[in-house]
């Protein structure tokens, strides 16, 4: 494999990691497929070079070996149909909030400001005690803790 293939490998693997790391579910879907394709090229480049590997058409050591390729155009298809179904659920987000940003979620919050409890809260009236205290604390303006039954 050159040295500018693997950095372009390389080069989209950090960039895809870095968007996918974002608050907004458009960034996070390009940072998936940058993965795929960063994926992608270091797939076709692990292949060895040679002749197209057709049946009857010189030495077998001088052809490429055919198996990244097939590899490839599963997972451009995979990714393809995984990007797609992101889309639809982010347009479907987008039309439900207005908003393409994705909301912190108080619940991890509460439980990591407090730790993970040591026995399981089995009573609904200790529950939303503990959100409740959780909540006063400091929770972000126009978020209001859940109490899940």
């Amino acid at each position: 494999m050159s040295y500018v293939m693997a950095g372009t490998a390389a080069t989209l693997f950090g960039l895809g990691t870095y968007l996918l790391l974002q608050r907004k579910l458009s960034r996070i879907i390009i940072g998936l497929s940058l993965l795929s394709h960063g994926a992608n090229v270091l797939f076709v480049n692990s292949g060895r070079s040679g002749v197209a590997p057709f049946v009857g058409k010189g030495d077998a050591a001088d052809m490429a070996d055919p198996i990244p390729q097939a590899l490839v155009l599963t997972a451009i298809v995979i990714s393809f149909a995984t990007t797609t179904l992101l889309l639809a659920l982010a347009y479907r987000s987008w039309l439900l909030t207005d908003d393409d940003e994705v909301d912190d979620d108080v619940e991890d919050r509460v439980i990591g400001r407090h730790g993970h409890l040591d026995t399981e809260v089995s009573d609904e009236a200790a529950l939303a005690a503990a959100v409740s205290v959780a909540a006063e604390e400091e929770l972000p303006d126009g978020h209001e803790p859940e109490v899940v039954p």
